[in-house]
């Protein structure tokens, strides 16, 4: 049924977690805020970053820009390998390999530090292009990205296009680019999120990505 799959990476392809949580918290201290409970700070995993601090810590656009600054002051060399890899999800990447399918990564991480995560677990090689946000802010939002990725990428049919990711942002990018999409839940978004969102399919595991993907 789907050709090309799109996949999102924080908390789809990696559980990021613990780097960005302490890369956030390191941000936030410099402000003089204390964050004691670190769960506080997962809904910072997947949307862009200036939005979310200003957002939940009501931050101005000047003080989110530096306070992204100071993130990746501790994420560069540190936050960007406090990171693992799901069980099941190399296989499935080979599988789409071997399918003759193509996988593409469209995420909302800086490209420069996805190339970086996804060349150090060894996955860069799975994928045809690695696609995330410009350090200049041009393009950041997951709608943007995926617009890229279908302009760059010569994909002519979006009906056999699906975007596979685990929060709202990525199921929201998808229906605005007239893709289908396929929230996982063992990411960081629940399963009200993504339905909310108007996911086409929700997988519980890896391996219920399998059905959707290769029609079995």
């Amino acid at each position: 049924m789907y050709d090309v799959i799109l996949f999102d990476l924080d908390g789809t392809l990696t559980d990021s977690g613990l780097g960005i949580t302490n890369s956030v918290a390191y941000a936030l201290k410099k402000y003089g805020i204390e964050v004691t409970d670190r769960t506080e700070l997962y809904k910072f995993i997947g949307p862009p970053l200036r939005e979310s601090f200003e957002k939940y810590y009501g931050f101005s656009a000047k003080e989110a820009e530096k306070a992204v600054e100071y993130y990746r002051e501790y994420y560069v060399d540190k936050g960007i390998f406090e990171n693992t890899v799901y069980f099941g999800i190399e296989d499935l990447l080979k599988e789409i390999r071997n399918s003759g399918k193509r996988a593409i990564v469209a995420t909302s991480k800086p490209q420069v530090f996805a190339k970086r995560i996804l060349e150090h677990f060894g996955l860069a090689d799975y994928f045809e292009q690695i696609t995330g946000a410009s350090l200049d802010e041009t393009r950041t939002k997951k709608d943007e990205v995926i617009a890229y990725v279908l302009e760059t990428c010569d994909i002519p049919d979006r009906s056999r296009v699906l975007m596979v990711g685990d929060r709202e942002h990525d199921i929201l990018g998808a229906k605005k680019n007239g893709i289908d999409s396929l929230g996982v839940l063992f990411g960081y978004g629940d399963y009200t999120e993504l339905k909310e969102a108007g996911a086409s399919y929700i997988a519980e595991t890896v391996k219920d990505i399998y059905p959707v993907v290769f029609g079995s």
